[in-house]
């Protein structure tokens, strides 16, 4: 795909993305939105955290999840990548997430230990262990539980097994950690796929970031097209 841009005002745009899961799958369809990292992005051995592209007017920046949320809603960052889960997190006012990439697909869900007989049915308070508190606690409480959320960034599968929390929320995809660890998945909050965020402000100043929109916007439906197509061949 061939993006026409319009042309530099002069200051470099930010694109965030995050280390982890998704960045294997988002590499591919940044490249056809014409957003490439120099050879160095990919050296295991390197930990810096910016790098350049091959456009001269854009760097990428390598952050935690969270962190790629942050930098685009407080315009460190013009664009990014990041699940859904963590906009909904957040909830920043300041992000518009205008495309589904259609990628990264997991799940946020409830767990607990499988020999746990008890059913939180009826209880009015519970002890949680996770990393995205405002989700869990609306969760919950749409059921009418308070939710005391304990804050952890990993190992979160050890937190039922230790009575640090009876039960976890946590991102699942194919549910074998949860298993290996004693836990069985009882109920699903959202499910998760990869957006293209930008920042509002920049998005309607700066006629590059609207131009990164169309591109990933025009791959997302090719790719939805060309899907769609697929399963009408082997139907």
């Amino acid at each position: 795909m061939t993006i026409d841009l319009p042309p530099s005002p002069g200051t470099q745009l930010t694109f965030a993305v995050p280390k982890g899961r998704i960045l294997d799958e988002a590499l591919p369809v940044m490249a056809r939105a014409g957003v490439v990292p120099h050879a160095d992005f990919h050296d295991k051995s390197n930990r810096s955290l910016s790098f350049d592209t091959t456009r001269p007017d854009m760097r990428i920046i390598r952050v935690r999840a969270f962190d790629v949320a942050t930098f685009v809603a407080h315009g460190a960052a013009q664009v990014g990548i990041v699940g859904s889960d963590v906009i909904e997190e957040f909830d920043y006012s300041d992000l518009y997430a205008p495309v589904d990439l259609d990628i990264g697909h997991c799940r946020l869900s409830v767990a607990r230990l499988a020999d746990d007989p008890a059913d939180p049915a009826g209880v009015s308070h519970l002890r949680v262990a996770t990393k995205y508190p405002n989700l869990t606690a609306r969760h919950f409480e749409r059921q009418g539980i308070q939710a005391e959320c304990v804050k952890l960034n990993g190992a979160m599968e050890l937190a039922p097994s230790l009575g640090l929390a009876r039960q976890i929320v946590d991102l699942v995809s194919t549910g074998t950690t949860l298993k290996q660890n004693g836990l069985v998945e009882t109920q699903r909050i959202i499910d998760i796929t990869a957006r293209l965020i930008v920042n509002r402000a920049a998005f309607k100043t700066d006629a590059r970031v609207a131009a990164l929109v169309a591109a990933f916007r025009a791959d997302a439906e090719s790719r939805e097209a060309a899907s769609d197509k697929a399963e009408e061949i082997t139907a």
